[in-house]
């Protein structure tokens, strides 16, 4: 099969390079998944997301994938919180898991082919440690064991950290501490209460830090290094850092990692996200405001991986206007009846005959290849709409049959990046008129109200009102429709 070529921004070095896997039928990517003590909030939802975005991109170019995404089911939140809410780590980190996973079943996430668990992976980490302190690069101290950072001559090499103003021997035991704080770091803790969840193993009894988890678990799975790891850029430092000395440090005589990507910060209304601020949302609040999956995932993946996300309730409902005028168009599509087949998954393998499709298809690729320049291939998809729309209207000039089953493919296979539009003919309500159309110009109207063009909104409640459809505004902001009698 032949593969597109692809190019990423890889953190390590800083530049734009061509992506070589070792085996392009087996891309092995690993990424970091939730700590499940809560639900996970828009920002982790949307470096999920930018995993899923990566994974339908390279799985369009040709390549086969083995993939991994973590649980972390043990760090210090879990177990204050479990002995707090006298239950085992097990039982509560298991609802948080499942709704985990339900949060991405609701967003269109294509399953990976692996999800390990730090709580099943004991023994993997158990080797690590004793491998690093057969190196000479893990210290006990009280029961705990640390790696010795100044015994690492790489370590900053990833997030370019200076270590030169540390101080030897200064040790952190928490899972987390503060960016550029530069200390030797947990490797296993020994327990401390005996409320606390631990393990007896070979280095003792205790249970492993947050860094080594991730080191540990990639070993387990593919016993090497990895085509491409992945995270959110707050992972960086100090987890990424720490976990490529561990790995690194470890078995250097091998490659951990040849791809390193970094997805960017999601900012509320301008601001990080804070509970105090009031901007702090789940996807269930998001969804509990009446917004639909298919427009928080198309909202989400809009901007660029490594740019800043500005989410506001208004952006995503221009997200959901956006949207459901592409959705239109391709409900005008359906209704001419081409016939083609949408079931098939080798989208790389279609080769379109005619010439502006062919162009927009290679525009496309090229625009997803190019370290998932999603705000490129949007530009391309923006285009496409507006070719189909002028075709739609004048269908004469093209042989309009063959033409429209190549446009309803290709938005099938744009579609498998975005994973936000409906191939099922929309259902007619009133005389013809269906009510996704309805509701896409109730949306127009409150998106015009918002920007304060009451013209505009005006307009489109009398037209509505002389094609039989009367609209009421509810004290809570939300419109309903009715047919008038």
């Amino acid at each position: 099969m032949t593969t597109i070529p692809f190019f990423f921004q890889n953190t390590k070095s800083g530049k734009k390079e061509p992506f070589q896997p070792k085996d392009p039928n087996s891309v092995t990517i690993y990424s970091c998944g939730p700590t499940v003590y809560n639900f996970a909030h828009i920002g982790n939802i949307r470096s999920f997301l930018f995993v899923d975005v990566l994974r339908r991109a390279l799985l369009l170019g040709g390549y086969k994938l083995n993939q991994s995404m973590n649980i972390t089911d043990i760090d210090d939140k879990i177990i204050k919180e479990s002995i707090k809410q006298n239950v085992s780590v097990e039982e509560f980190t298991k609802p948080w898991t499942d709704a985990f996973f339900k949060d991405l079943e609701t967003l269109q996430v294509q399953k990976l082919e692996h999800y390990p668990k730090a709580t099943e992976s004991i023994d993997d980490m158990v080797t690590l440690v004793e491998t690093l302190q057969s190196n000479g690069l893990a210290y006990e101290r009280d029961g705990n064991v640390y790696f010795s950072i100044q015994k690492f001559n790489q370590y900053g090499e990833l997030s370019k950290i200076d270590v030169s103003g540390m101080k030897s021997g200064v040790r952190y035991d928490a899972d987390e501490y503060e960016k550029d704080d530069v200390r030797d770091f947990v490797l296993w803790k020994n327990q401390k209460t005996k409320e606390e969840k631990c393990w007896h193993t070979r280095i003792g009894m205790g249970r492993p830090g947050w860094h080594l988890e991730c080191s540990a678990m990639i070993r387990k799975i593919y016993g090497t290094g990895i085509d491409i790891h992945t995270g959110g850029i707050d992972l960086l430092f100090p987890h990424h850092e720490n976990e490529f000395a561990q790995s690194v440090g470890a078995y250097p005589e091998e490659t951990f990692v040849g791809t390193w990507l970094h997805c960017e910060h999601l900012l509320v209304d301008g601001e990080k996200m804070s509970k105090s601020k009031g901007n702090f949302y789940t996807l269930r609040d998001i969804l509990n405001k009446g917004f639909e999956p298919r427009a928080i995932r198309f909202h989400l993946i809009s901007a660029h991986y490594r740019s800043k996300l500005n989410f506001s309730l208004g952006k995503l409902e221009e997200s959901k206007v956006a949207l459901d005028r592409i959705q239109n168009t391709i409900f005008r599509l359906l209704e001419l009846n081409p016939s083609v087949d949408l079931n098939t998954n080798d989208w790389n393998q279609i080769h379109f005959t005619d010439p502006e499709i062919q162009t927009l298809d290679s525009d496309f690729l090229n625009a997803i290849a190019d370290d998932l320049n999603v705000p490129k291939a949007l530009a391309t998809l923006y285009e496409f709409v507006r070719l189909v729309n002028q075709s739609l209207d004048q269908t004469k000039e093209k042989n309009a049959d063959e033409f429209f089953k190549q446009c309803l493919g290709f938005f099938y296979k744009i579609n498998s990046l975005f994973a936000v539009f409906s191939f099922e003919k929309q259902k007619e309500t009133l005389d013809g008129i269906s009510e996704d159309w309805i509701l896409d110009q109730i949306a127009n109207r409150k998106l015009a109200k918002q920007n304060k063009d009451f013209a505009t909104a005006d307009n489109i409640r009398k037209e509505l009102e002389k094609i039989g459809i009367l609209l009421t505004d509810t004290k809570e902001g939300n419109t309903t429709w009715k047919k008038a009698q």
